[in-house]
């Protein structure tokens, strides 16, 4: 069985990090969210992973490398642009052969892995098999009807009006059966070759599909809140560690990892919390559910339930909170007078100011 991981995707939930960086690679406890997946295809055994990516292919690469760093051997195999997640499986055609394979969507994240899953897949084969988890909003994914004995009736893609509210995961299992299914797909109304439109038609031509319900975490890290909430879970299981530099006028309470290389003065820090390597933390509070990432300067300021982003500089401010930051950006405290506030503001940006 092989992997296939889409890192392809633009990202514009999460503009303006996205216009410089892949929405794949922003940290989750400081590592980047695509790491998990990676993980997760080699905890279930899976050593040849093909890699799918965009514009955002030379940064992929940096981060990735060959992947043996996860026990990986990968493939990367270029998409010129995001023309849906059937086109991803079909210009991976030659990689995966066939081969079973899994499908994992770079910017999903599944807190317990998939091993269940694979191991489900390899004792009870079908053609295809489908994760599922109840949501509030169901018209926001791929939607899955069951009949009355739970088997897979349809699939919809992003229904205006939700049958059910089970939304498809971005994890998926399949035979080479995808690829005959894919080969006479139309481009749907959003002009994109669907996966759900595949899958039903392996259900019409009378194909197994399976599905399998999660009952543990998953998120789709498309949105700034999104990653903030799949922050705080993953904090919530860190383990202590304290490699850095902690003077003794500060304080370490509760989980918290101080990384090798970083440099705390005078500060507090609440966990579950992250800092990365060789950052500079003084008169500081880092409050619960806060990464700080490699290379980051925090002095004379308050953050929680962030995220910030590598070689952040953040100076001066009374408190941040619920935000994430980008890498290199400076956030630094106006003057009091005069009562104005200057904004430098990217494309799609979004800004709330207090009254």
């Amino acid at each position: 069985m092989k992997g296939l991981v889409l890192a392809g995707g633009s990202g514009t939930r999460l503009r303006p990090i996205t216009h410089t960086s892949a929405k794949q690679l922003v940290p989750v406890a400081n590592r980047p969210v695509l790491f998990y997946g990676l993980e997760s295809l080699a905890e279930a055994g899976i050593t040849q992973v093909g890699v799918v990516v965009g514009d955002t292919e030379q940064e992929i690469r940096e981060a990735v490398g060959d992947g043996s760093r996860f026990g990986l051997d990968v493939t990367y195999i270029r998409q010129d642009a995001p023309l849906g997640l059937a086109h991803g499986v079909r210009i991976a055609r030659e990689f995966l052969g066939d081969s079973d394979f899994v499908m994992y969507l770079g910017d999903n994240f599944i807190i317990d892995g998939i091993v269940p899953f694979v191991e489900q897949f390899r004792s009870r084969p079908a053609d295809a098999q489908i994760l599922l988890t109840r949501v509030s909003d169901p018209s926001a994914f791929g939607v899955a009807e069951l009949d009355e004995r739970g088997e897979v009736r349809r699939l919809v893609e992003k229904p205006e009006f939700p049958k059910s509210d089970l939304a498809l995961v971005g994890v998926y299992l399949f035979t080479p059966a995808i690829h005959r299914a894919i080969d006479g797909l139309a481009p749907s109304a959003r002009g994109e070759l669907e996966i759900t439109d595949a899958i039903q038609r392996l259900i019409e031509d009378g194909c197994p599909v399976r599905s399998s319900e999660i009952t543990g975490y998953w998120k789709d890290t498309g949105n700034v809140a999104d990653m903030l909430e799949v922050n705080r879970e993953v904090l919530e299981r860190v383990e202590p560690l304290v490699e850095g530099d902690v003077d003794e006028a500060s304080e370490i309470v509760g989980r918290v990892v101080v990384a090798r290389g970083a440099v705390v003065r005078n500060s507090r820090i609440i966990g579950p919390a992250a800092i990365g390597a060789d950052c500079e933390l003084t008169d500081c509070y880092i409050g619960p559910f806060t990464s700080v990432s490699d290379g980051c300067r925090v002095a004379h300021s308050e953050i929680e339930f962030s995220i910030v982003l590598p070689e952040a500089s953040i100076e001066g401010v009374g408190r941040l909170q619920s935000s994430l930051i980008g890498r290199r950006a400076t956030v630094t405290a106006a003057p009091r007078v005069p009562n104005s506030t200057r904004l430098v503001l990217g494309d799609h940006s979004s800004v709330r100011l207090p009254l």
